[in-house]
């Protein structure tokens, strides 16, 4: 009887000597890029808001509520992408994405009225990144490797997180320069130069270029069956099974908390921060480009960690960490750059983004098949946290005239965060996963 599971046929010796680079690698790369160029403008805001602020005499709360919808959409697109990318591929979804993201970018120099940011930063800024965003990044780990997933989500998430801050000088220099609607359209130009790429590389499955997934036993490995259906049905029933465990309330809360802390509070707020203690923005951009730096360092060594260590401890001490930086920071802002902000920026840096892949490991191991959605959903969570904190805190700035009780209720969600990461409970499969050496059952 014919299996209702194809398996992929071998690729004949001859074709792997000639292929010194296995496909999934590849894929990998140009999912990076797309990452890294869709990355670029989520990053943008936070180098524009004092130019829009000059000009248009915005209050940090309107732009910072522009900001919000972006996060928010960011991240519930998320779960639909997971389940539009099962049923209509991955690159179709990523060539769509990204030409949101340049026409939102390019149609953002014509705003006159605060309502248009909403518009262009807000839905179509938030929807392109969105439709990408990290379920991208675990789609391509899911389907193309068998080993080395959590390496290589470390990679891509890096490449998402690290797009968004490296591009920060750049803007904000432009922006100084030669004024912010030259650095809108930059920003757009990154998108549509990466769309080719995803053409002509990007395929759902290994099978499409005829090899097995790297790290796959040719002997055992099955190939799963097509998806088919609504795709929103899918991401819905997808939601309706997850809300059912604590665990993936726990992981969707702390991961909130992520969400807070990295794009709502620092991605956003730093830069205006820190121009409010008399540091010129292209520097304090500068500051966060070396966040982006310090971010590949720590997330590709969590994405190696988390093949071989417990994620929830990890979680527990990104989170620890990253919380007493928080509760620091108000005393480190001035108007120059000192050793003991370098040291913040480091720190922060390799925690950035560090906390993806244990996240994305903990789900994989607790949902197994529907995974992708899943975490699609928890991202959602981190989208919802960072809108919160980016418009609550652009609130505290216009109430307070300052930041420093934003940056507390930061460090004091943390602290929540790393609690609720370790009492997720671990269930068996995580040993079978490879997520977990057997030593730590």
């Amino acid at each position: 009887m014919t299996s209702t599971h194809s398996r992929i046929p071998q690729a004949s010796s001859a074709t792997k000597k000639r292929r010194r680079i296995h496909p999934s690698w590849w894929v990998a790369l140009v999912a990076f890029l797309a990452l890294f160029g869709a990355a670029g403008f989520r990053g943008a805001p936070g180098a524009l808001m004092v130019p829009l602020h000059e000009e248009f005499s915005w209050s940090m709360g309107e732009i910072s509520l522009a900001v919000s919808v972006n996060l928010v959409l960011y991240g519930l697109v998320a779960p639909f992408a997971a389940a539009l990318m099962d049923r209509f591929g991955i690159r179709t979804v990523v060539s769509v994405a990204l030409s949101l993201v340049a026409l939102g970018a390019g149609a953002s120099v014509f705003m006159t009225a605060s309502w248009q940011l909403l518009i262009f930063w807000g839905l179509l800024i938030g929807g392109g990144t969105g439709a990408m965003a990290l379920v991208l990044a675990a789609t391509i780990a899911d389907r193309w490797f068998t080993s080395r997933r959590g390496l290589v989500m470390g990679v891509l998430t890096a490449g998402q997180a690290t797009g968004q801050l490296l591009i920060l000088p750049l803007v904000a220099a432009i922006a100084e320069d030669l004024g912010w609607r030259p650095a809108s359209l930059i920003i757009g130009a990154v998108a549509l130069a990466v769309i080719p790429l995803s053409v002509w590389v990007l395929r759902d499955r290994p099978s499409d270029k005829g090899v097995l997934p790297y790290g796959a036993d040719p002997k055992t490995y099955v190939e799963p069956p097509p998806v088919t259906g609504s795709a929103m049905k899918r991401a819905i029933d997808g939601l309706r099974f997850a809300a059912k465990h604590r665990a993936f309330w726990a992981l969707a809360i702390a991961f909130a908390v992520c969400g807070m802390t990295t794009n709502g509070l620092i991605g956003v707020h730093f830069i205006p921060s820190a121009h409010d203690h008399g540091m010129p923005a292209a520097t304090a951009a500068g500051l966060l480009a070396a966040v982006g730096v310090f971010d590949i360092l720590g997330t590709v060594a969590s994405g190696w960690l988390t093949d071989r260590f417990n994620p929830r401890v990890l979680l527990a001490i990104y989170y620890s960490f990253r919380g007493v930086s928080l509760l620091l920071l108000p005393v480190l802002l001035s108007d120059v750059v000192h050793v003991n902000m370098v040291a913040f920026i480091v720190i922060y840096g390799l925690d950035w983004v560090a906390t993806v892949p244990p996240t994305a490991a903990l789900c994989r191991a607790i949902f197994k098949e529907r995974s992708t959605i899943v975490f699609g959903w928890v991202f959602a969570a981190h989208q919802i946290g960072a809108a919160i904190a980016a418009f609550g805190a652009g609130v505290v700035r216009d109430v307070f005239g300052e930041y420093t009780y934003a940056w507390w209720a930061g460090a004091a969600t943390c602290a929540l965060a790393a609690v609720l990461s370790i009492m997720t409970k671990q269930p068996r499969i995580l040993v079978q996963d490879g997520a977990v050496p057997a030593r730590e059952k």
